[in-house]
């Protein structure tokens, strides 16, 4: 790993932080808001199925898995705009073929 000075470092620290607290926050929305209010959210449906049900039974597991590749998506950005990733170069994928 590339050193990096301490404000940059301090920097993607943050962002890191920040974006993990979102994923989470979303986790809890989904997970334990729905179910706080399930009765004043019953109203609302979901292919016909009211919302707190369709968030308990299937909905909840699929915004997990869609937050996971949103997460592997968004890091590799992170990490390529610090400078943690290096760049891909066609010239070293050819010489490494080669040898």
């Amino acid at each position: 790993m590339k050193k990096m000075n301490p404000e940059r470092a301090k920097a993607y620290f943050r962002l890191r932080t920040t974006l993990i607290c979102i994923y989470l926050g979303i986790g809890v929305l989904v997970s334990f808001v729905v179910v706080l209010f399930a009765e004043n959210l019953s109203s609302f449906t979901v292919m016909g199925i009211p919302l707190p049900y369709y968030m308990g039974s299937q909905g909840a597991i699929v915004t997990f898995i869609v937050l996971l590749f949103f997460n592997a998506i968004i890091s590799d950005a992170v990490d390529k705009k610090f400078g943690l990733v290096p760049k891909d170069d066609p010239e070293e994928k050819d010489q490494a073929v080669n040898q």
